[in-house]
């Protein structure tokens, strides 16, 4: 497995630097600020994608909030999604929460578009989603996010919290595979 990463990582095309990538999350991170400051927001960290934007982006923000996690996967760390598994729900309560949803990126949509169902579910008031990268897929797609870092084209992604069959989330920057 690990000569297939490291070919993946070695032929893999740079999309955005960690400059561009960090001058993103400087971006989004004004504008939530902007926006969030006076809702008293629950922040959920969408694992395990989210965790690196999330853990970037928290920092840049200047008001007071809670934190706590959701995992709802599809991916299993293949390069396919399947069906969603459930993992993890916040053990915060969310009744009348305002809710800021950080995820690495909004790719088809499946996966968020149940994650907002969930929450409207338990009665939140208001869901607001950050995602680094918006994936253009040609089509429209179930959910959008609000805070957008960087708008990509239709390549399979790996680096900052987006994986390579669950390797890769820590590369310093935005790569695309070859293949």
């Amino acid at each position: 497995m690990l000569k297939e990463i490291k070919y993946i990582q070695e032929t893999a095309d740079l999309l955005f630097s960690e400059q561009e990538v960090e001058d993103a999350l400087d971006k989004m991170a004004a504008q939530i600020n902007g926006l969030l400051a006076e809702l008293n927001p629950l922040v959920l960290c969408v694992m395990n994608g989210g965790i690196v934007v999330a853990g970037k982006l928290i920092t840049r923000l200047t008001f007071p909030l809670t934190i706590d996690a959701i995992n709802a996967s599809r991916y299993h760390n293949q390069t396919a999604g399947g069906s969603i598994e459930w993992v993890l729900k916040p053990s915060t309560p969310l009744k009348d929460r305002t809710i800021l949803i950080i995820d690495d990126i909004l790719d088809e949509g499946i996966t968020l578009a149940a994650i907002r169902d969930y929450l409207l579910e338990q009665g939140v008031i208001a869901i607001y989603i950050a995602v680094l990268m918006d994936k253009n897929l040609g089509h429209n797609k179930p959910i959008a996010a609000d805070f957008i870092g960087l708008n990509v084209e239709n390549r399979y992604l790996f680096g900052y919290g987006m994986d390579y069959k669950g390797y890769l989330r820590n590369a310093p920057g935005i790569y695309a595979c070859k293949e």
